[in-house]
């Protein structure tokens, strides 16, 4: 799975689709007008069953229900969680890792609006324990993202990355 040479030069803010939301409140009170209440909660149960079902196969399937592409041989650790409400925008290449309680979120809920974008993890990419990934990211192949980072912005083919934001780590001494 080749990343696109345009996605991978655009920032992910301008990948997000944003959507306007009616009236005095936030946009998270408005949830049902983006999406129809009774597919979210299927999502929610299909991806509680992933977070805990111990089978790599059975974790990858259930996902694929949910429209997930998962490329073969990506493993999803246990607790780790897809968005629930725009499973469809997340792809994981071929071998990728998923680590334990790492979340992928395609959605930001916002005061005004709200904005969907796609994850896209990379060939034999690996995201750490308890990591976050955000809308509109794509993580490069080969890349590495440490336990418990914020991704915020694309990770680089090979690159490693840590932090809260995720920023490169160097190596150099």
């Amino acid at each position: 799975m080749a990343l696109a040479g345009e996605r991978a030069s655009v920032s992910r803010h301008d990948r997000l689709d944003r959507h306007p939301t009616p009236g005095p409140r936030n946009s998270l009170r408005h949830w049902p007008d983006a999406k129809r209440p009774l597919r979210v909660a299927f999502n929610y149960v299909v991806v509680v069953l992933a977070r805990v079902c111990p089978s790599l196969r059975a974790k990858n399937w259930l996902l694929g229900l949910l429209g997930v592409t998962v490329g073969e041989g990506a493993s999803w650790g246990l607790e780790s969680t897809p968005d629930v409400f725009w499973p469809e925008l997340i792809t994981v290449g071929e071998d990728a890792i998923v680590g334990y309680d790492a979340t992928l979120l395609c959605h930001e809920f916002l005061q005004e609006e709200y904005r969907t974008g796609e994850v896209v993890v990379g060939d034999r990419a690996m995201i750490g324990a308890g990591a976050v990934v955000l809308p509109g990211v794509t993580i490069g192949e080969d890349a590495q993202v440490a336990a418990n980072s914020l991704v915020v912005e694309d990770v680089p083919p090979g690159e490693t990355v840590a932090g809260v934001p995720a920023e490169p780590l160097d190596y150099e001494e």
